[in-house]
């Protein structure tokens, strides 16, 4: 045995007998021991967290703090620290303090019974009725829990599904159908792409227990998931006959409306519910992300604008107004988010929020150093928060490039589903995908509907349920897939997305980014399929990913080595998709669009085999329904200011000039 696994063993047996002395009352000696396992290993995390509770205890305040902070530093998710960090400043008496560390415990883990307790009875001592009662509800659903569905609940959330997995296996096993334990089981199976076993267990407990309304919510989720729109929407709308009452339930169904394109009836419910609950923020917020997606920019900015009067720190609904790309922050309103993203009671995720906003809204001022400053901050704690790691991606698109090779492609000619009908725009995002769509939607032959994400889903699926150390299925196993799978792929394909084409045209845009990952997939089973890459060059490109804050997924832009590496290996697959599928896929540049709108809007519809149409030059006046980041930008005339604007940040760019090394060349 090495001395290194030696040491190891050593520190978790020395771990367990602090623990254990801890829990016996003997607070000073699990104290001492904690400290000698931090003098040999300083970021040992549990030894930090057995020191501050140890400390606290001892009403050593300052040291059980600088224990907290060393662990947060160590871990800015840790939602037990920033427990732990509460209840020190409460026993100090810090009430503000540790309502703050609080609740910022129960953003990184809404299991943790300890701060919902503490977070009822603060905000009932101050006169706050909404939040004690909202706090109460979490400690009433998570006191009704048995014991060990609150461990597999807090391990949930602190992201070790593996061993929430087994514990709720076990406790399934040795209760039988827990409606709740099978709602846990169906949520880790959801974290693994596992979504088929998600669905049977939510379809299963909501048979078991057809009044457990959160079974039912979780159950439309998975449907969405699963791109099974229309079975989501018919299970929201049941759920709402069931409970007329719950307002959560309403926004559900509103969502599975907008989901599937029913604007107006997913707007009503929206202003409805922001009539019923003038002061809850969230509901205008959503208000305004619908009424963006119309392109009632107006009614929108009022929306978001009221959202943050209600909460002044709410980070989202500025981001919200940044996000619109035409907003404009005045002078008042950028002192008050500076004000807001540095007081220590405002949220991570509202700070990091206020960060990417207060970069745009400087960055239309001119004032770029600073600007940066918050785009790098914002970006830092993002980063932080999703824990990307760029090998992944680059050792996913080696995986594509040695096994999607023209003797594949030879094999299996002539499967697939023969359906003409998809368009796929794909690339990086911010690369001008959005205004591509938007000229093709505006001819009469062709629909935008969204970025739709059926390829990513069978991607996932055929890469098999494993470890994220092992090795993918996919796509290796593309070799083993016979023609009648690759023509039921294709066919399932078209008729999935069908519930998102309204307007009957023979074609219809697919716009997700990242299926420029599985062109190989797109090809064996819709080879009639347009394919359009998205290309902008890469400062401008990596730049503009830098400064967005995407809803959720493209996990790769939250840093400039990060998204530098991303890109490299965008322009290598598809180099090699050119290399081993000649022609198969038409490749248009942002700044050759600006720079003569009619010739490559001319080149986009020879290639789709469509005539021309003047309304392809006027895409500006589509009032088409637009769901990206670009939707108010893409409702404007060409323009020529945005294609370098990286330029002004130039001097802070050289770790991603350095990161693309020789395809900053190439782009």
């Amino acid at each position: 045995m090495s001395e290194t696994l030696a040491a190891a063993k050593d520190f978790d047996a020395m771990i367990g007998d602090a623990r254990s002395l801890l829990k016996n009352g003997r607070v000073t000696d699990a104290a001492i021991l904690s400290q000698q396992i931090l003098d040999a290993e300083p970021h040992n995390g549990d030894a930090l967290y057995i020191a501050a509770v140890a400390r606290r205890l001892e009403k050593k305040f300052d040291d059980a703090l600088a224990h907290t902070d060393a662990l947060i530093a160590l871990d800015p998710a840790n939602g037990r620290a920033y427990q732990e960090m509460a209840h020190c400043r409460r026993d100090m008496g810090d009430l503000d303090g540790a309502l703050s560390a609080y609740q910022e415990a129960v953003a990184r883990n809404s299991a943790l019974l300890g701060s919902w307790q503490m977070l009822e009875r603060l905000h009932g001592q101050a006169g706050r009725e909404a939040a004690a009662d909202f706090a109460a509800a979490q400690v009433d659903y998570l006191s009704s829990l048995p014991p060990q569905l609150l461990t597999v609940a807090s391990l949930i959330q602190e992201g070790k599904m593996y061993k929430a997995e087994q514990l709720c296996r076990h406790f399934l096993q040795t209760q039988g159908h827990h409606v709740e334990g099978m709602r846990f089981l169906a949520q880790i199976g959801m974290s693994f792409n596992v979504h088929d076993e998600a669905e049977f267990l939510l379809e299963s407990a909501v048979v078991l227990d057809p009044e457990n309304t959160g079974a039912h919510f979780d159950y439309v989720g998975t449907l969405q998931k699963r791109q099974k729109f229309s079975e989501a929407l018919e299970q929201a709308r049941l759920l709402r006959d069931k409970d007329p009452e719950n307002p959560q339930v309403d926004m559900l169904y509103a969502n599975q409306n907008l989901a599937v394109g029913n604007f107006d009836e997913a707007l009503r419910i929206y202003r409805d519910r922001a009539e019923d609950t003038p002061n809850n923020p969230g509901i205008h917020l959503t208000l305004g992300h619908a009424l963006k997606t119309t392109g009632e920019q107006e009614e929108a900015i009022k929306a978001y604008t009221h959202a943050y009067t209600i909460k002044p720190d709410f980070g989202d609904a500025y981001w919200s107004l940044a996000n619109l790309k035409t907003y404009k922050f005045n002078e008042a309103q950028i002192a008050s988010m500076r004000e807001r993203e540095a007081a220590s009671a405002t949220q991570l995720g509202d700070r990091y929020h206020l960060c990417f906003a207060l970069g745009k809204a400087l960055e239309d001022h001119g004032a770029y150093e600073e600007s940066f400053t918050y785009y790098e901050r914002g970006n830092r704690l993002k980063r932080e928060e999703v824990g990307y790691d760029w090998r992944r991606i680059t050792q996913e698109i080696d995986r594509q490039i040695e096994h999607c090779t023209p003797a594949l492609f030879a094999d299996k000619a002539g499967s697939g589903c023969a359906a003409s009908d998809p368009i796929f725009i794909l690339g990086l995002p911010r690369a001008g995908s959005t205004l591509l769509e938007q000229i093709l939607a505006s001819h009469s032959q062709v629909e935008g509907t969204m970025e739709l994400p059926n390829i990513l889903a069978l991607a996932h699926k055929l890469g098999g349920r494993r470890r994220i150390d092992e090795e993918p299925e996919y796509p290796a196993n593309l070799t083993e897939l016979t023609q009648d799978e690759l023509t039921e792929f294709g066919e399932a394909f078209i008729r999935d997305t069908m519930i998102h084409r309204k307007a009957g045209t023979p074609f219809f845009i697919d716009k997700m980014p990242n299926n420029f990952r599985h062109i190989g997939l797109i090809h064996m089973i819709l080879p009639n399929a347009k394919i359009i890459d998205a290309r902008r060059s890469a400062m401008g490109c990596c730049f503009s990913g830098f400064k967005q804050l995407f809803a959720e997924g493209q996990e790769f832009t939250y840093g400039l080595e990060e998204v530098g590496h991303y890109y490299s290996d965008y322009v290598r697959l598809m180099d090699h998709w050119d290399s081993v599928l000649p022609g198969k896929v038409l490749r248009v540049r942002y700044e050759d669009v600006v720079a003569d709108l009619e010739t490559q809007v001319r080149r986009l519809l020879e290639y789709c085999e469509l005539p021309f149409e003047e309304a392809c030059l006027n895409f500006h006046q589509n009032e088409r329904a637009v769901r990206t980041a670009s939707s108010e930008q893409v409702r404007q005339p060409i323009y020529k200011t945005g294609v370098d604007q990286w330029e002004n940040y130039s001097p802070w760019l050289d770790p991603l000039r350095e990161t693309l090394g020789p395809t900053l060349s190439a782009s």
